[in-house]
């Protein structure tokens, strides 16, 4: 069985799942209760000044009978005393000392603001602190959350200010409610961080009731942006968890955040290069006990593949990953329907003729009877027929030889300067 173990820039973690800064983990209950199903850390719901909830605070945006495929939530930092945080913390702690809990905080931006709550913290015995540095709504109106995380002079301040009085390492959380996640997470760098975590939630709005005319959520008949997670968001995530691990100027760990639900999606952002990963909407859509399938998932992925620790999978796709202007124009694919599989349905021909290019004919053969045949020269390779086919191994995708070397696009810009100036470049 492979080691699950990972080191989060010095945070020792019996598995990479950890649960995010979120309802569910609120309480000291529900930690221990999570720690108990197998989870390998939590981050504690933010603290900071207590703060008053709405009634109706989230929601969920479901899709083609999938429920929870995005989740809507306008609920703000803990509301609970500090103290009472503090003092579950501690007795959370005791009882499992090889689980790891980091503290999630958020406070005004002021250096005396921050000193005093990384010392009441780290006074309990936490294993690392995250600064919230993303919420989106709420306290971002108050100058906190996104409001500091989408100005990187302040990021960088502020990881400073802790960094000058904590003892255990800093996680800076981003927000993704900016045009480049790099330039925050460079900050959180110079700042003094020891490891970022991303991505906390995106500004959004569920839905509209076209009976009441109302926001989804709403509250007594008024509405307000929230902050969009689950599923729908992976994507997204995963593309800012790979732009910050092949930024040589971003030098730290990363916590990966959005949209993970199973071990596959974790082993993902691993490759991309996240040491560990938060999860969220999964556990609050199927609870706490979802840690053990992805355990062991994980653990059989690891097996199978003769790979001895999840450590060995951090970052093994970031080379992989590159800007469009490296990659090659002269590879090429074409789809090829494999007929025995082929059901019929149409659905490749119709989404290549009315929203493609137009290169799958329906013919006859000599039975009279209908199929399909994609015209190879015509075909780009975009891979839209193999995506609405709803048959596994009906449409292929096949690699073709090079027909002419390989080349990129900045390399043919480079070619075309130095003919039109006759100067080569370097």
């Amino acid at each position: 069985m492979a080691d699950l173990q990972i080191n989060l820039a010095g945070i020792r973690s019996p598995n990479p799942f950890w649960l995010a800064s979120a309802p569910p983990t609120n309480s000291g209950y529900q930690v221990q209760r999570a720690f108990e199903a197998g989870w390998g850390g939590a981050v504690w719901k933010t603290l900071g000044e207590p703060i008053i909830n709405t009634s109706s605070r989230f929601a969920a945006v479901s899709f083609n009978g999938q429920r929870v495929a995005g989740f809507n939530n306008i609920e703000l930092i803990t509301d609970r005393p500090l103290e009472v945080n503090l003092k579950e913390i501690y007795e959370t702690k005791k009882r499992f000392p090889n689980h790891v809990i980091v503290a999630s905080l958020m406070v005004e931006p002021k250096q005396e603001k921050w000193h005093e709550i990384v010392k009441r913290v780290e006074d309990v015995g936490v294993d690392g602190l995250e600064l919230n540095f993303g919420c989106p709504h709420g306290m971002a109106e108050r100058g906190m959350g996104a409001a500091s995380g989408q100005v990187p002079e302040l990021v960088e301040k502020q990881t400073h200010w802790v960094k000058e009085v904590a003892k255990t390492p800093v996680i800076v959380k981003l927000t993704p409610n900016i045009t480049d996640i790099t330039v925050t997470a460079e900050a959180a760098a110079n700042g003094g961080a020891d490891a970022i975590s991303m991505i906390n939630t995106i500004n959004s709005l569920a839905a509209v009731d076209l009976e009441t005319w109302n926001t989804v959520p709403h509250v007594g008949g008024l509405g307000a942006h929230g902050g969009y997670c689950g599923p729908a968001v992976k994507p997204i995530a995963l593309h800012m968890v790979g732009e910050c691990a092949r930024n040589p100027r971003i030098h730290i760990p990363i916590s990966g955040i959005g949209g993970i639900s199973n071990w596959q999606n974790a082993v993902e952002f691993m490759l991309m290069g996240a040491t560990g990963v938060q999860v969220c909407t999964a556990a609050m859509h199927h609870g706490f006990r979802i840690v053990e399938d992805m355990i062991e998932g994980m653990n059989h992925y690891l097996d199978e593949k003769g790979i001895a620790s999840a450590m060995d999978l951090v970052g093994k796709s970031v080379p992989k990953y590159a800007d469009w202007g490296d990659l090659d124009l002269n590879y090429r694919i074409i789809a090829r329907i494999n007929q025995e599989n082929c059901i019929k349905c149409n659905r490749c021909h119709i989404s290549c003729e009315d929203t493609s290019h137009q290169c799958i004919d329906r013919l006859m053969d000599e039975k009279d009877e209908g199929y399909l045949k994609v015209r190879e020269e015509d075909c780009v390779g975009c891979n839209l027929c193999s995506i609405v086919c709803p048959v596994e191994g009906a449409i292929d995708m096949v690699e073709l030889a090079h027909e002419v070397a390989p080349m990129t696009w900045n390399e043919r810009q480079t070619v075309l300067k130095t003919l039109s100036t006759g100067v080569m470049t370097p």
